[in-house]
């Protein structure tokens, strides 16, 4: 199945990173994919924080959303929508959503991101809970692909990324990690983690994430990726700026090395 992470550098207008998003799935498509990801916070990074609370949606409608089930259906594509601010029982709060969409322009899975990134090196400081209320359970779906398999696709957003039980709880053959790393947080840590989920669950990865300096002035780390079940990066983004980074994710590799390396079966904890 070909594969495709979607790398952005966001600003604070949707309507513009929507039209830059559509670009690199119409681009993903003509690849040949058939699943295409974009990365955390795809249609905003506002300002400040509470900038998410005014272009919250109410599940099941809203432009973003809409605008992921036209792409879906008009590229015939399975896209999963990084993550949008969808809203709660309060006016404080917004979870950061991931949904995933067949190519029938149906939603077939949604993902709140569980753990919430907090960081205070003394020159930058975020604290998501401030404005995002925190998920609460995992959540996989069945991608039946082209060739007849059926790959089990398990959701995650960026910070997620470091609590390992979240993925052996997913217990998926493709993780997504859709994300915003900062600079200083990826530069150190994001292909370690990528590579060390992939190891552990002997799955393939793939990892979009926002890569560049943004308008509010975060500079985000990039480095879009795809990693296959051994650890080897099989494609990745070295540029900041929009890309489109896309592999072939082959399930007879992964099934031989899950054969010769059992160690899911030998779990005892």
């Amino acid at each position: 199945m070909q594969a495709a992470a979607l790398q952005m550098v966001s600003g604070t207008n949707v309507q513009a990173n929507l039209a830059t998003a559509r670009q690199l799935l119409e681009q993903a498509a003509a690849a040949g994919c058939e699943l295409a990801v974009l990365p955390e916070y795809f249609c905003l990074m506002g300002h400040k924080d509470g900038d998410k609370l005014a272009v919250r949606e109410a599940f099941g409608d809203g432009q973003v959303q809409r605008f992921l089930a036209s792409a879906a259906r008009e590229l015939g594509l399975w896209v999963v929508g990084g993550t949008l601010p969808m809203a709660t029982g309060d006016d404080a709060h917004v979870r950061n959503t991931s949904l995933a969409y067949a190519p029938t322009g149906e939603c077939v899975a949604r993902y709140d991101k569980i753990h919430l990134f907090k960081f205070d090196n003394g020159r930058e400081c975020y604290d998501e809970s401030r404005v995002i209320e925190c998920g609460a359970a995992p959540v996989a779906f069945e991608l039946p692909s082209r060739d007849g398999r059926v790959w089990r696709v398990g959701m995650s957003v960026c910070y997620d990324l470091r609590f390992p039980e979240l993925y052996r709880t997913l217990a998926a053959d493709v993780v997504l990690v859709p994300s915003a790393f900062t600079h200083v947080t990826g530069q150190a840590h994001w292909e370690l983690l990528l590579r060390a989920r992939a190891v552990e669950n002997l799955a393939w990865v793939l990892a979009p994430a926002q890569g560049g300096l943004h308008e509010n002035g975060r500079r985000t780390w990039g480095h879009s990726m795809v990693v296959d079940p051994w650890g080897l990066v099989s494609a990745q983004r070295e540029a900041e700026g929009a890309g489109v980074v896309d592999a072939s994710l082959d399930g007879q590799r992964l099934d031989q090395l899950r054969l010769q390396l059992p160690a899911l079966t030998h779990r005892v904890l």
